[in-house]
């Protein structure tokens, strides 16, 4: 490949690569997220989908189609299916979070209020079966169907665990598998269901989307940290704020002596916070290494993803996944 190409982000090759699928994918989304009788769904709609958002998602389901050799035009309904899927999960969450920003600008529910992001969020929902109905496909019905029950399921787990000291890692890894790898998985492995590959491609394809979100979110969780506002489009240590307990939170919670799990307990469980704590806890997780410690981990879950990626067939795609993998973590740089 041009060192022209190599220079640039992943998503923005695999973006330029797939360029005119994207643009029947944003046409198509723009057609659907219209409404006869309720205008402010669009409005709604667009303020989050005109974001400037990298349609991360989509891009995966139609990149997986490409490598599979896929011709037909249902990869496009699957793409708009998976962001529509995405934005519906995020007006839910900037209301349970109560959010205030998002990819840098104010949340929907901000704008608006909690009911319309709500419902605005249902009915994206609901359009996204309409389009995965299309694809006439059972199987892919059942794999983005089950994907959005697990979304579901992780947000659950999330409220519940989040700020209780008790949750370990492997609890945060079942919350993460749902809220987020869950879609990441389904885009690809839908990619490859449609284009009829075989079992063991496919699979290939799932464990790739899986490991990629899981790293993808574990940087982010990082990133909330040690990041910068204007990149990462929300403020630093907003996950603190809202008490949840990710990763580094979760390994320094688990090396903290009788008076750090006071200020733990405080913080996070009881959620009496004053404005110094963020720095107290952020000099706790650069005392136990919880930051160099997630970062770590976070590049094991890009080597897993690259790993899956043996089996596909050789393609100027599959470069672009394996390349996509490493961009993931070189964030946290």
């Amino acid at each position: 490949m041009p060192k022209t190409e190599n220079s640039q982000k992943p998503h923005d090759r695999m973006a330029a690569y797939l360029a005119k699928d994207m643009l029947a994918v944003n046409a198509l989304i723009r057609t659907r997220m219209a409404s006869e009788h309720a205008p402010r769904i669009p409005e709604v709609t667009a303020h989050l989908v005109e974001a400037g958002g990298k349609r991360l998602r989509p891009m995966l389901t139609l990149a997986a189609a490409h490598l599979c050799g896929y011709e037909g035009p249902y990869h496009v309904n699957l793409a708009a299916t998976v962001e529509f899927i995405h934005t519906a999960t995020l007006l839910h969450d900037d209301v349970v979070d109560e959010s205030g920003q998002r990819r840098g600008r104010p949340t929907a529910n901000l704008l608006w209020d909690n009911k319309s992001s709500v419902l605005v969020g249902d009915y994206l929902f609901s359009r996204s079966f309409q389009l995965m109905v299309e694809t006439g496909s059972l199987r892919v019905l059942d794999i983005l169907s089950n994907a959005s029950a697990t979304i579901a399921e992780g947000e659950v787990l999330q409220l519940t665990a989040s700020q209780d000291l008790a949750t370990t890692e492997a609890i945060y890894l079942q919350v993460v598998r749902g809220k987020t790898a869950a879609l990441f998985s389904a885009a690809t492995e839908v990619g490859g269901v449609i284009a009829d590959a075989p079992g063991a491609v496919v699979q290939a394809l799932f464990d790739y989307g899986d490991a990629l979100g899981i790293a993808f979110q574990i940087v982010d969780d990082l990133l909330d940290f040690q990041g910068d506002a204007g990149t990462i489009g929300k403020n630093i240590g907003d996950d603190f704020r809202e008490r949840k307990l990710t990763m580094p939170l979760i390994k320094a919670v688990a090396k903290a002596d009788e008076h750090e799990r006071a200020f733990w307990v405080r913080t996070i469980e009881r959620g009496r916070q004053t404005d110094e704590d963020l720095e107290t806890a952020l000099a706790l997780l650069r005392k136990h290494n919880a930051l160099t410690e997630t970062a770590t981990q976070a590049r094991v879950w890009a080597a897993k993803a690259k790993s899956a990626l043996k089996p596909l067939p050789d393609h100027e795609i599959k470069d672009m996944l394996s390349d996509l993998a490493d961009y993931v973590v070189e964030r946290i740089n």
